[in-house]
């Protein structure tokens, strides 16, 4: 894939991995549109990028939104999508961190976390799906965790969001393939044993990939994308674990998919006995 006049739209794109991200695709002589709640520090960061565009019609623009709030992110994109045009690239890149054991913290954090890093990236994917799907081509590029294959001690609110992302990732790689559309997941070389406290961007919507090294995390993500690859690492060590995560796969996906087809064989319940619920 080239990146030369395509329209990338991402979230959490004000500073660390998002904006790294940002100057990587202007570089490829892409437009970008950052999404971001603090509109100041949105404004600093278009002015940074300013001098990364040197192609006729390239621009930067920019739109603030809680990604946690659907009508937001969807009023955002479709602000975006009007200026810039078609998305041709979404990397949903805003997130955040909390530490603490599953006793130590309050069940709200559970929420709060899930509304962020999960729904945060759900939001933005289903704002741009629909125009993707019409003109059947796309990118989506979501951002997850090596937390997302391990679960990490002492991370029991941000792990299972990671995990989530990475189960929504696998399943719209089958279900938009027949539209052309390519899923990519992200995998930062972050298992958060070195994040002692909550990281945020300035504006709630960024997590501890900002402890990492962006740019580098950010080269592999524009690497990823023109090769049209599911998994993005950026490191060996994330890239073997990675691969031994996979191994499995195969054989589990079988063992799951035999009571799936059992069950889809059974005969419809009658409207009086309701379906069984519960599955595991």
């Amino acid at each position: 894939m080239r990146l030369l006049n395509k329209h990338v739209i991402i979230t959490g794109g004000s500073s660390g991995l998002g904006f790294a991200t940002a100057q990587r695709m202007l570089a490829r002589g892409a437009s970008v549109s950052l999404i971001a709640r603090n509109r100041i520090r949105l404004v600093e960061a278009a002015e940074r990028l300013q001098p990364l565009v040197n192609r006729a019609g390239q621009r930067i623009e920019i739109a603030t939104a809680d990604v946690r709030v659907r009508n937001d992110v969807s009023q955002a994109i479709a602000d975006l999508i009007q200026r810039a045009g078609p998305c041709d690239v979404l990397i949903a890149a805003a997130g955040g961190v909390q530490a603490g054991t599953f006793q130590q913290l309050d069940e709200q954090i559970f929420h709060d976390l899930m509304e962020l890093n999960y729904f945060g990236t759900l939001h933005a994917i289903r704002a741009v799906v629909p125009h993707m799907q019409s003109r059947r081509v796309g990118t989506l590029v979501a951002v997850s965790s090596m937390a997302g294959f391990v679960g990490s001690l002492g991370y029991s609110a941000y792990t299972p969001t990671k995990f989530a992302i990475r189960g929504l990732m696998e399943v719209l790689r089958q279900e938009l393939k027949a539209y052309n559309i390519t899923s990519s997941v992200v995998y930062p070389s972050d298992l958060p044993m070195a994040v002692e406290q909550r990281t945020t961007n300035g504006d709630g919507q960024s997590g501890n990939q900002a402890q990492l090294n962006p740019d580098r995390l950010a080269q592999a993500i524009v690497r990823g994308i023109i090769k049209h690859r599911f998994i993005i690492t950026a490191d060996a060590q994330s890239s073997w674990l990675v691969r031994v995560g996979n191994f499995a796969s195969p054989l589990l996906n079988r063992f799951f998919a035999r009571p799936m087809k059992r069950l889809q064989q059974q005969p419809k319940p009658h409207e009086d006995n309701p379906p069984p619920t519960g599955l595991v």
